[in-house]
Parts: C-alpha cells; sequence; structure tokens
C-alpha cells in the first residue's frame, strides 16, 4: 500500500492537488477548536462557544451541496476560489469584532461556514481526470482519508500554536489566509481547470435521490455529532485540569488514532461489499468512545483520545466508495459535499448539546453525548442495511460497473 501511495505521488499533479486541499481545508478542520478558544478567550460561555460553532457547522452544511452542485455545474475555479476568499472574510470579521455585538458575531459565523469551499468533494471528483486506473482512484481515497487525519492531527497544534505566538484572534486570521491561498493553488491547477462533471439528469433532488445515499448520511449526522461533542468535551477536560495546552493535546491524539487507523486500514485488501464493512467499522467506532466517559487522568486519557480515534479514517474510506456506488451520475461533487453537510450538521448539533452537557454533569456527561452518537450511527446503517446493499449507481467514476462479481478487491476497498 505505501508503494501504491509513492506512485500517486509521483503521478503529475497528484501532489500539488492533494496539498491545495489539505491546506485550503485547514479553516474548516480546525474552526470548532478556534472558534471555541478564541470565545473562551474573549470571556465568552462555553454555551456561546458551542452555539457559534454549531452555527458555523450549520452554514456550512447548507452551503456545502449547493457549492458542490455550482461547481458540478459552472466548474471548480468559478466556484472554489471566490468562496474561500467570502469565508476567510467571515472569520476576519469574527477576530477583530469579537462576540460583542453578539449579532455580528452570529453573522459572521454564517458567511464563513457558507462560503467554505466544497474542496474535499472536489478533489474526489478530480481523481479520476488525473489518475489512469480504477484500483489508483480507490487508493488515492485511502490516501485522501490518511491525510486528512494528518490535518487533524496536525490542525489543533497550529492554533494552540498560534495562540501561544500571537493570540486567538492572529491565529484565526492566519489559518484562514493560508486556506486561501491552499485554494488557490487547487484552482490554478492543469485539472481543476479542465475538469468538467459527465452529464447529469435534471432532478431538484440531484443527489438526494439516492435513498442509499440517504441512509448513509444518517449515520454520518450521528458520526459528526459525537466529534463536535468531543471537542467541546475535551476543552472542558483541559480547563477541570488548569491547562489550555491539554486540549490541542487530546485533539491531536484523537487525530493520531484516525492516523494510525487509516494506515492499517490501508495495508490491506479488503473483500465483500463495502457497505458490510462500514456497519463494522462504525460499531468499533462506537465502541471506542465509550471510555472516554471515565475521564482519567492526562497521561491515560490521552491515550483513549487515541483508540477513539483509531476507527475514523477507516469509516471515512469506506464511506468515500459507498458514496461513489451510491451517488446519481453527474452528482459526484454534490454527493461527496451532502456527506460533508451531514457530518457538519451532526458536529453542529454535538458541540451545541456538548455545552449544556458539561455545564450539567461536567466533561463525562459531554463525552457521554460522543458515545451516544456513535450508537445512534450503527442502529441507522443497521436499520438500513437492505438500502445500503443495493447501490443505485452501477457506473462508477471510472466507469465500471461496481456490481461486476468478476472484478479483483482493489488495495483497501472491494
Amino acid at each position: 500500500m505505501a508503494a501504491g501511495y509513492l506512485e500517486i505521488l509521483r503521478t503529475r499533479h497528484a501532489a500539488r492537488l492533494l496539498a491545495g486541499t489539505l491546506t485550503g481545508r485547514l479553516p474548516n478542520a480546525t474552526a470548532a477548536i478556534a472558534v471555541v478558544l478564541f470565545v473562551r478567550a474573549e470571556g465568552g460561555s462555553y454555551s456561546l462557544a458551542g452555539a457559534l460553532t454549531a452555527v458555523y457547522g450549520l452554514a456550512t452544511a447548507a452551503g456545502q451541496p449547493l457549492l458542490g452542485r455550482a461547481v458540478d455545474l459552472y466548474g471548480q475555479p468559478r466556484v472554489m476560489l471566490p468562496a474561500s476568499v467570502a469565508s476567510a472574510l467571515g472569520m476576519a470579521v469574527l477576530a477583530y469584532s469579537g462576540i460583542e455585538p453578539v449579532a455580528v458575531a452570529y453573522a459572521a459565523m454564517v458567511v464563513a461556514g457558507f462560503c467554505t469551499p466544497p474542496l474535499e468533494g472536489g478533489l474526489r471528483a478530480l481523481w479520476p481526470s488525473v489518475l489512469t486506473r480504477q484500483d489508483q482512484v480507490h487508493t488515492a481515497y485511502a490516501m485522501d482519508a490518511i491525510a486528512q487525519e494528518v490535518m487533524f492531527t496536525v490542525g489543533p497544534l497550529l492554533v494552540t500554536l498560534g495562540i501561544a505566538l500571537w493570540s486567538p484572534a492572529t491565529a484565526l486570521v492566519v489559518i484562514n489566509a493560508l486556506g486561501v491561498l491552499g485554494a488557490l493553488s487547487v484552482v490554478l491547477s492543469e485539472p481543476s481547470r479542465a475538469w468538467r462533471s459527465a452529464p447529469r439528469e435534471a432532478h431538484w433532488l440531484g443527489a438526494l435521490r439516492s435513498t442509499g445515499l440517504l441512509a448513509l448520511l444518517g449515520a454520518f449526522f450521528f458520526v459528526g455529532l459525537a466529534l463536535g461533542a468531543i471537542i467541546v468535551a475535551a476543552s472542558a477536560y483541559a480547563d477541570d485540569h488548569g491547562r489550555d495546552a491539554i486540549y490541542g493535546w487530546l485533539m491531536a491524539a484523537n487525530g493520531l488514532g484516525a492516523l494510525l487507523g487509516g494506515l492499517v486500514y490501508g495495508a490491506r485488501q479488503w473483500a465483500g461489499a463495502p457497505e458490510k464493512r462500514l456497519i463494522s467499522l462504525v460499531a468499533l467506532l462506537a465502541v471506542g468512545y465509550l471510555p472516554l466517559m471515565l475521564v482519567p487522568g492526562v497521561v491515560p486519557m490521552a491515550g483513549l483520545a487515541v483508540v477513539s480515534g483509531l476507527f475514523l479514517a477507516p469509516c471515512i474510506a469506506c464511506a468515500f466508495i459507498v458514496v461513489d456506488r451510491h451517488a446519481p451520475r453527474g452528482t459526484v461533487t454534490e454527493a461527496f459535499s451532502w456527506l460533508v453537510t451531514a457530518f457538519g450538521v451532526g458536529t453542529a448539533l454535538g458541540t451545541a448539546v456538548a455545552g449544556p452537557a458539561v455545564e450539567l454533569g461536567g466533561s463525562a456527561a459531554s463525552f457521554a453525548v460522543a458515545g451516544g452518537g456513535g450508537a445512534a450511527a450503527l442502529l441507522v446503517l443497521l436499520a438500513t442495511r437492505r438500502v445500503l446493499a443495493a447501490p443505485g449507481r452501477t457506473e462508477s467514476v471510472m466507469g465500471v460497473d461496481q456490481n461486476d462479481p468478476t472484478r479483483a478487491a482493489e488495495p483497501g476497498f472491494s
């Protein structure tokens, strides 16, 4: 699998697209952490921090599928770069105006979230035009999930480093400026400028007319809820132990666990339907969240944070293939953006619920919200397993029948 990753990275444009996309997504990946720390530094409550983060998440959730559909219709450069600049300006307004007046802070969160460019779905739409074989595209999905966890590992540390060097406000501005540069690198590349979506059937529901995709979105809503609760709970845990830096380290440990899980998952070939495998992975993810409620000392808590993240990247990598199998033709960017939306709405609700949970029952209660989210995700997949077992679209992004029983197992996916 390592050789497969190197082969992809040596392909023309691949490294630039991956690096640019990850940098461009850095503001969104760190927004919840950066906003929580910013609000707390300004003297705001956990409830306000959770509410602002929730508004950002909901706005992102509303904007992603609309921007994703716009990308499918009009191409990447005409949508991605203006959206990235507008999102960064929204965060800059929050950084310089603070949390008073609160209406301005909420408005800034709406703009920053809604205009978040759909770089994540855009990259997955670009892989087939950059790579020559379907097995490479699937390996690229796995590499994308692993690289994403590197970003989620490094991102919290960059936020805490920026706060230590400058201030929470400056850290917000710098991270969003980096995001604009990342988006610029992507949209100026030849594959991004040349990419066009496949012909699509005109339908107001777009990608959402796939029942299998709807089932997957329901499950990842609750996965997002679990992660959103962890974000707030980790901050409360750090406050309980008197050191803000603990927050960044706990979130980095969670990301490290996901990175390790992704590396192990991608190191072997998998046979069988990815929908069935996804159920098993989400079950393991849910179990990993439960020990966090013990809230032990800092060192064992960091270990539990690593364990809780182990199955996140495998779940995401497997979900990419499930999305591809169920998305209607010509809706690839929109379909991937809906996955981001479902995850974002769940994260927003998780942060909104976790804030009051902390104030009522401490960090343990907030970690309990995460455990409940993981369990609910599993229940959704179990309840809809028959729908998921019948992909609504047999043509993959590379034009190969995903249901053909003669296809060999591919690296990391089937």
